[in-house]
C-alpha cells in the first residue's frame, strides 16, 4: 500500500466523526452537552507527514548514536517517546490526554435523529408573529381602479349574458297558440327555462295582432314544442357574434394583495419526574436518558422552545435543570400533584399559541386510587400535542406498579398519550421512538 492509499485510509478513519446517534444517547456522557450545543465525542486521527528540522545538520544519512540494528526504533526529533519525558515546565504528567468532541447544534441533532429513528415530525405554526402581503390573489368590491380586474369583470358580464338572453323569435312563436293569453305563455317560457319577462311577452303579443298576425297557429303548447326548436345562445354567438356584455356595478372585482401570517413555532415542554425514595441511581438515570435527548429534539425542531421542570414525591414543586435529574427524596408518591401543577405551569402558554408537550417519568409505583381519581381525568382536561409516561423499572414491575397500565386501560381512546417502558438503556431509543411517533396531529 502506497503513501496516497495511506492517507486516504486515515482521511476515511478521521471522517468517522462520531459514534453512532443511538449508542451515544444510550450509552454515552450526556453532562458535557447544554440545551444548544450537543458535545459528542470523537476520536482524533492524526495524519502521517514527513517534517523538516534543520536543527539537526548532519550529514545524508548521519544518525545519531551510530547505526541502529535491524528492529531497533528510531527516535525522531519531535516525536513524544515512550511518555516518560518531562514537560516543558519540567513536571511530569500533568497535562491530560487530548479528548476531541463533535460539536452540533439542536437543528443538526433533530434532522439526524429523525433519520436514525425513522421519525418525521412537522411542528405547527401557532403564534402570529407577522402579517405580510403577499400575491393580488383576493378579490375585493371596492378598490382603487388601477386594480379593477378586467377579466372578472367580462366574465360576470357574460354569464349574466348568457343567463338572461333568451330565443326571442322562439318566445314571439309561442305567443301564437291559440287560447293562450301571455300569462299562460310567460308560465311555459318559464318551465323551459326560458328567462322572459311577462312585459315582454304582453308587447310581442300587442306587435303580432298589430301587424296581422294568425294567433291560432298551434292548437296547444305540446303542439308548438313539437313544431318549433330553440335557437341555443351559443349557436347564436357563434352566428351572429356577441355584440354587447351588459356590464354592472356589482360585476367589478378589484385585486388585492393576499394577507399572508407568517406563525412561529413554539413549543413548551413540561417534564415531571419522580424524586420519591424508591427512585433510586439507575431509573435516575434512565430517566435523563430519555428526557435529554427528547429536550434536545424538540429545541432542534421549534423556534422557540421552553421547558420546565417538575418534581414530585406526594407532594409537587418546580424546579431549575440543573437540579431535576438529581433530587431524591424519602417521601411517598402521589404523581396528581405534579400534574396539578403543571395545569397551573401551562396557563401562561395558550395552547392557541403554544405547542405542548406534557413529560412525566417514575417507576409506575402511586398512591391508591391515585392515578384512575385524579391522574387520568387531569391528563384529558389538559390540552397537549402529547401526554406521554416513561416507566423505569430496571428490575420488573413490583406489584403496586401500576400507574402505567392504569394510563394506557383508561386512555385508550386518546390519540395524544403514550406510555413508554425503559427497563435498562438498550430502550431508550425506543422509548424516544415510540414517545415521539405518536403526537397528535390535532390540537386536542
Amino acid at each position: 500500500m502506497g503513501l496516497r492509499e495511506d492517507l486516504e485510509r486515515f482521511r476515511e478513519i478521521g471522517d468517522e466523526r462520531r459514534p453512532d446517534l443511538a449508542e451515544f444517547i444510550r450509552e454515552g456522557d450526556l453532562s458535557g452537552s447544554s440545551r444548544n450545543a450537543v458535545r459528542i465525542p470523537v476520536k482524533l486521527v492524526d495524519l502521517p507527514s514527513f517534517e523538516y528540522d534543520q536543527r539537526d545538520m548532519g550529514g545524508v544519512g548521519q544518525g545519531q548514536g551510530g547505526t541502529p540494528q535491524p528492529g531497533q526504533p528510531v527516535d525522531v526529533p519531535g516525536d513524544p517517546g515512550d511518555g516518560d519525558e518531562e514537560g516543558e515546565d519540567g513536571e511530569p504528567g500533568e497535562d491530560g490526554g487530548e479528548h476531541g468532541y463533535y460539536e452540533m447544534d439542536p437543528e443538526e441533532f433533530a434532522r439526524e435523529l429523525d433519520e436514525e429513528l425513522g421519525l418525521d415530525l412537522e411542528p405547527k405554526g401557532k403564534r402570529v408573529v407577522e402579517e405580510v402581503e403577499g400575491d393580488f390573489t383576493e378579490l375585493t368590491r371596492a378598490g382603487p381602479n388601477s386594480t379593477l380586474d378586467f377579466e372578472q369583470l367580462f366574465k360576470r358580464g357574460l354569464k349574466r349574458k348568457l343567463a338572461t338572453d333568451f330565443d326571442e323569435a322562439y318566445v314571439r312563436e309561442a305567443c301564437r297558440v291559440a287560447d293562450a293569453d301571455a300569462r299562460d305563455t310567460f308560465e311555459f317560457c318559464r318551465e323551459e327555462n326560458v328567462l322572459v319577462s311577462l312585459a315582454w311577452i304582453r308587447e310581442a303579443i300587442a306587435e303580432l295582432e298589430a301587424e296581422g298576425v294568425d294567433l291560432d297557429e298551434y292548437a296547444d303548447f305540446d303542439d308548438f314544442a313539437a313544431r318549433v326548436e330553440r335557437d341555443p345562445i351559443a349557436a347564436r354567438i357563434r352566428r351572429d357574434g356577441l355584440q354587447q356584455v351588459p356590464f354592472r356595478r356589482d360585476d367589478e372585482r378589484y385585486r388585492q394583495p393576499e394577507v399572508i401570517e407568517k406563525k412561529q413555532k413554539n413549543v413548551v415542554v413540561v417534564n415531571i419526574r419522580d424524586v420519591s425514595g424508591s427512585m433510586r441511581e439507575t431509573k435516575r438515570e434512565l430517566v435523563e436518558r430519555t428526557f435529554t435527548p427528547l429536550d434536545w429534539y424538540l429545541t432542534g425542531k421549534y423556534d422557540e422552545a421552553e421547558f420546565r421542570y417538575v418534581a414530585h414525591d406526594a407532594d409537587a414543586w418546580e424546579v431549575e435543570r440543573g437540579e431535576f435529574f438529581g433530587i431524591r427524596s424519602g417521601g411517598g408518591t402521589r404523581i396528581s400533584s405534579a400534574y396539578e401543577l403543571a395545569a397551573e405551569i401551562l396557563e401562561e402558554y395558550p395552547f392557541s399559541e403554544w405547542n405542548r408537550y406534557v413529560f412525566a417519568a417514575g417507576d409506575s409505583e402511586n398512591s391508591s386510587n391515585d392515578t384512575v381519581e385524579n391522574v387520568v381525568p387531569l391528563m384529558r382536561d389538559i390540552p397537549a400535542n402529547l401526554h406521554a409516561y416513561v416507566e423505569t423499572q430496571p428490575g420488573g414491575n413490583t406489584i403496586n406498579a401500576t400507574h402505567a397500565e392504569e394510563v394506557e386501560r383508561e386512555l385508550a381512546d386518546r390519540d395524544n398519550v403514550v406510555v413508554a417502558r425503559v427497563a435498562d438503556s438498550d430502550d431508550v431509543t425506543d422509548a424516544i421512538r415510540t414517545i415521539l411517533s405518536t403526537e397528535s396531529g390535532e390540537d386536542t
